[in-house]
């Protein structure tokens, strides 16, 4: 949840750029963004897990074997996250260019999505690495700390 507020920043800039308003066609835009701005962050997180988990299973632990772990559950994510926003962009980007009927609701449900996807993927691919590390970090400390005493 946390990649929430990025990704709706983005998409208030955008609508802000465009010189849009809130109305309920913003909000379904914002809607299906929040949709995939948490899913942005639920498969960071579980690729962030796994490779950790998978450190620990080998019988790694410690601060290099995060920060490896780390590093390998977001690369592994790059491609992926750079397919769908690409494909997401690439699909709205006629509407919010388009004219004719009916174009003037699909513009405002497609700004917010766009300027999302701007933000949501620097938010899943800079922060929640770093900020999953500041977690995880203090727990491995607070788990050592008593066997080393």
């Amino acid at each position: 949840m946390a990649t929430l507020p990025f990704a709706l920043s983005g998409g208030i800039w955008l609508l802000y750029w465009f010189g849009f308003n809130l109305s309920v066609a913003t909000g379904v835009g914002f809607i299906a963004l929040a949709g995939v701005s948490a899913e942005f962050g639920v498969i960071m997180l579980l690729y962030l897990r796994n490779a950790w988990h998978a450190r620990l299973d080998s019988g790694r632990s410690g601060d290099p074997a995060l920060l490896e772990a780390i590093r390998e559950g977001a690369v592994l994510r790059v491609r992926p996250k750079v397919m769908t926003v690409a494909v997401i962009i690439a699909g709205l980007l006629p509407i919010l260019w388009g004219g004719g009927a009916g174009s003037e609701v699909m513009k405002r449900i497609a700004a917010p999505m766009v300027g999302g996807m701007i933000t949501a993927p620097l938010m899943s691919m800079l922060v929640l690495p770093a900020a999953y590390w500041l977690m995880r970090r203090q727990r491995t400390q607070k788990v050592r700390a008593p066997q080393e005493i």
